[in-house]
C-alpha cells in the first residue's frame, strides 16, 4: 500500500483493492476497523477518511478508546452527532474555541457544500494541527484514481516493500513500520501481535471481513517487526 508524508508529524496511507469492492463490507466499516487495529497501543491517533456513493466522514481511532466518527449524507446533509466533533477536537487537542466553532459549522446546513466539500473543509481545520494532505488525494475522488494517485506521489513508500536495507530512506514512516527498528518497535510490534490476534478470531466469529483483515493487517505487521528485531544485523 502507498504511504506518503502528509504534513507535520502525519503521513497517509491508502488501502490497495478492498473487501468494500466485494458488496459484503461497507467502505466505513471497513476503514474503522483498519484505523483501531492501526490505533491500538500505538502512541499517535489514526484518521480514516472515506467516501462512497452515498455518504462520506472519518473515523478517530486512539489507543483503546472508543472510535468516535462523524457522517454527511452525498449532498452534505448532517449525518452525525454534534458531541463527537466535540470529542474529536480535544482528543487530537484542537483549539476549544476556534477550532471547535469550525467543527460545528461543518455541522451545520449548507446547501452549497456536498459530501467531498464538508471533508475538505474538515481538512482544512486540521491543517493547524499540521496535517497537509497531497493536493492529488482529494476527498471524493474514485478508487481507482486515488490509489494511481497515490503510488505516483513524490516520496511515496510502498509498505510491502520494506526491508533492512531501506531503514535509512523510510524516514517519517519508521513509527509506523515497527520491522524498521527505532525506539520501543519491539514492544509496538508486541502490542500490534496482542491487538491483531483477538481482532482477527473476533472478525472471525462475526464473519466480517473488514475486521478480518485489519486484525490480520496489524498481526503481519506485528509478528515482521518481531521478526526483523530477531534478525542478526550486519555492519
Amino acid at each position: 500500500m502507498p504511504l506518503a508524508a502528509a504534513g507535520r508529524g502525519w503521513s497517509v496511507l491508502v488501502p490497495e483493492g478492498g473487501p468494500w469492492r466485494d458488496g459484503g463490507e461497507p467502505v466505513d466499516r471497513v476503514l474503522t476497523g483498519w484505523a483501531v487495529a492501526l490505533g491500538v497501543g500505538a502512541p499517535w491517533p489514526v484518521l480514516a477518511l472515506w467516501w462512497d456513493a452515498d455518504r462520506a466522514g472519518y473515523v478517530l481511532a486512539s489507543g483503546f478508546r472508543r472510535p468516535v466518527g462523524y457522517v454527511w449524507l452525498a449532498d452534505g446533509i448532517p449525518a452525525g452527532e454534534d458531541e463527537a466533533m466535540r470529542t474529536f477536537a480535544a482528543r487530537l487537542g484542537l483549539d476549544p474555541v476556534l477550532d471547535v466553532q469550525a467543527l460545528d459549522r461543518l455541522t451545520a446546513p449548507d446547501a452549497e457544500a456536498d459530501a467531498p466539500a464538508r471533508l475538505r473543509g474538515l481538512l482544512a481545520v486540521l491543517g493547524r494541527a499540521g496535517v497537509a494532505l497531497p493536493a492529488a488525494l482529494s476527498p471524493g475522488e474514485p478508487a481507482d484514481r486515488l490509489g494511481a494517485a497515490a503510488r505516483a506521489l513524490a516520496g511515496a513508500w510502498r509498505t510491502g516493500t520494506a526491508h533492512p536495507h531501506a531503514v535509512a530512506d523510510v524516514g517519517p514512516f519508521a513509527p509506523w513500520m515497527p520491522w524498521v527498528g527505532g525506539p520501543g518497535a519491539r514492544a509496538l510490534a508486541l502490542a500490534q501481535v496482542a491487538a491483531g490476534l483477538p481482532l482477527t478470531l473476533w472478525g472471525l466469529r462475526r464473519r466480517s471481513g473488514g475486521w478480518i483483515a485489519a486484525g490480520s493487517l496489524l498481526t503481519a505487521h506485528g509478528v515482521l517487526g518481531l521478526a526483523y528485531g530477531l534478525a542478526p544485523r550486519r555492519a
